[in-house]
């Protein structure tokens, strides 16, 4: 079957077309500037992260120092509550006497109990108060890092910064190639702790 002159001349054009659009779409869309950040180690080695961590390291042992001290009564009343038992348990004991340590005994384990829940209450208390306050302080670092990035990448005219430590919900690295992308991973953090104290080390 011929083609008629009618028939080819479109048939040509839009073959002419098809073979254009890749370097239409090339000169209208030129290729991205891709850059590759790694959000971990910023993280890590940003000075304000080790000195927040520190701070609520002290907290956390502050939390636990009062923990002990109250553990420290409790095993106190303990000891005191063997001796009374062993003083109930004495066959010579006069039975007026035992009971008075008998009663002696309870309010004793009453109070022990009572000091037992306080201090689990208030471990439980002060260490979800102290996590809930590191979550925030964490969250704030690394949104100031997002916007230290964002702020670098319009600086270096930059159109797609990946993070190439970020990982699935298999552990398997998003970012698994890239051809040709920056890494600013170190400018980054070099601005990051140019205000750093002297002897603080990133």
């Amino acid at each position: 079957m011929k083609l008629t002159n009618s028939i080819r001349r479109p048939l040509l054009l839009a073959f002419g077309l098809f073979l254009a659009a890749p370097q239409l779409a090339a000169d209208e869309n030129p290729r991205l500037k891709v850059a590759t950040v790694d959000m971990q180690k910023l993280f890590k080695e940003y000075h304000m992260t080790g000195k927040e961590q520190q701070q609520f390291s002290t907290e956390f042992a502050r939390i636990q120092k009062e923990n002990n001290e109250r553990q420290s009564g409790i095993k106190a009343l303990e000891m005191t509550l063997q001796g009374l038992k062993k003083k109930i348990e004495d066959p010579t004991l006069a039975d007026k006497v035992k009971r008075e340590k008998s009663r002696e005994f309870q309010l004793k384990l009453d109070e022990a109990k009572a000091m037992d829940r306080e201090r689990r209450e208030f471990l439980g208390r002060r260490t979800r108060a102290l996590e809930l306050k590191k979550q925030a302080s964490m969250k704030g670092i690394l949104e100031e890092i997002r916007l230290r990035i964002v702020a670098y990448s319009k600086k270096e005219n930059f159109d797609l910064v990946l993070d190439r430590s970020g990982l699935s919900a298999n552990q398997v690295p998003f970012l698994l190639y890239s051809k040709d992308a920056t890494d600013i991973t170190i400018p980054v953090l070099t601005q990051l702790n140019a205000d750093a104290p002297a002897s603080i080390e990133p």
